[in-house]
């Protein structure tokens, strides 16, 4: 199933995202999706789908002073887009970017580096990768979780002391095979600045920025 507009992108990528992180089931919204997640700082999020962006009513509607401690709402928009709806008692989360892949069947991931170890495993839909360096400790993790013919790569994470030796290409092709082999045709991501550097090399194209604001939660006394 090809992602053919921004919408298809955004949908799916709120569709793996939720399984990635234990979250409940995205919920449609007339504008979007809201997902409940639980957490203290994150009690929810509600992700704006690209054509309500704009939409006053719907926005402010959602982006209020007295929203809720710990909520979210996502926008595929840059930051200067989105600078006019911000409450003074909001934050911006890091800017980042959406991102897509076709996937090939049959593609194999690199060799694993000598004295580095790759393993998987696959619980409740979600598949997670690690490479440990040699003396044990982490050089990459990754995880990725199908749904249907999509699949969302997430939590990407490398050592800083293990950069620069392509285990962050291998954990990506890894999971990308592991999404292939699962019925996957295509993959979503959200990454940073940094990770979007990476993404590109390997072939993902980006499908437009992602920007995050919260209503903090106020710190304990």
């Amino acid at each position: 199933m090809a992602l053919a507009t921004t919408t298809d992108a955004v949908r799916a990528w709120t569709q793996g995202w939720a399984v990635s992180r234990g979250s409940a089931d995205p919920v449609p919204q007339p504008w979007g999706v809201t997902i409940d997640i639980g957490l203290a700082q994150a009690v929810s999020r509600h992700v704006l789908f690209d054509r309500y962006a704009s939409d006053e009513a719907t926005v402010t509607k959602l982006v209020r002073p007295d929203a809720a401690p710990g909520t979210w709402v996502k926008f595929v928009e840059p930051p200067e887009a989105v600078a006019p709806w911000m409450p003074d008692n909001w934050e911006y989360d890091t800017p980042g970017h959406l991102m897509t892949l076709p996937l090939v069947p049959g593609t194999a991931a690199p060799d694993v580096p000598p004295g580095h170890t790759l393993r998987t495993w696959t619980r409740a839909g979600l598949t997670k990768v690690l490479v440990l360096a040699a003396d044990g400790g982490l050089g990459v993790r990754g995880q990725v979780a199908v749904t249907g013919r999509t699949a969302v790569i997430d939590q990407v994470e490398t050592n800083p002391l293990h950069r620069r030796k392509g285990l962050g290409t291998l954990v990506m092709r890894t999971l990308e095979a592991c999404a292939a082999e699962q019925g996957a045709e295509d993959c979503v991501l959200g990454a940073t600045d940094e990770g979007r550097a990476l993404y590109t090399t390997l072939g993902w194209h980006r499908v437009s920025p992602l920007t995050g604001i919260f209503r903090p939660t106020p710190p304990s006394p």
